[in-house]
């Protein structure tokens, strides 16, 4: 009897919805080394793993990918799209960011062709509410389609992106201004992280940032 009554309580209640589906977008053009590569993907599983950033995930029903990109015709999914419903599926999915392999050597900065590679992967998450495009580079655009094209076309679907932005250190802020002018939606922002080593705390700040509802 207790079981039945049990049962009846979870079947009535109704499942959460998806808030956001956010598409990690890491850049692995040629100005990226190895050093470099495994701070971003170490970066990213760390971020995964904070407490903070944990909760909001798993409070909005979350669906997450990874993918990579550098040039003309190389992006890849390389984790495809996983709805964040436990701790053990937020656990897997930065177990898996963390060894990624590498999927691209030594290629041009294609920013317009990763932003519509990556506009193409949200029909198969439809049903969440947001659709963000995160994109993290250390370059403007030197190849490929154009960026303002790809924004465009990605504004007109209802999708929005950020930008983590990733400079050398001291006082210009190249990539910043190239992101904030080119890559980002109207309402997107961009985060500077002054070298690779500063791109963990850059993309836990994003994540919260692109997560927590603005209250008012």
């Amino acid at each position: 009897m207790i079981r039945t009554l049990l049962l009846a309580l979870i079947l009535a209640t109704p499942a959460r919805a998806c808030e956001t589906a956010l598409l990690l977008a890491i850049d692995v053009s040629g100005s990226i080394d190895r050093g470099e590569y495994a701070l971003q993907i170490s970066g990213l599983a760390d971020a995964l793993d904070d407490p903070e950033v944990a909760d909001v995930l798993l409070q909005g029903q979350v669906a997450l990918s990874v993918m990579q990109w550098s040039g003309i015709g190389r992006q890849a999914m390389v984790i495809p799209w996983q709805r964040i419903l436990s701790p053990q599926a937020l656990r897997r999915f930065s177990a898996q960011a963390r060894s990624l392999p590498r999927a691209f050597e030594a290629s041009d900065t294609a920013v317009g062709e990763a932003i519509a590679f990556a506009t193409a992967q949200f029909p198969a998450v439809g049903d969440c509410k947001r659709h963000v495009i995160d994109v993290s580079g250390d370059g403007p655009e030197n190849a490929g389609t154009s960026v303002g094209r790809a924004r465009m076309a990605a504004l007109e679907k209802g999708i929005e992106i950020n930008g983590i932005a990733i400079e050398d250190m001291g006082n210009s802020a190249p990539t910043t201004s190239f992101y904030k002018n080119w890559v980002i939606t109207p309402k997107g922002f961009v985060l500077t992280a002054r070298g690779l080593q500063d791109y963990p705390r850059a993309i836990r700040a994003k994540l919260l940032r692109e997560l927590i509802k603005p209250i008012g």
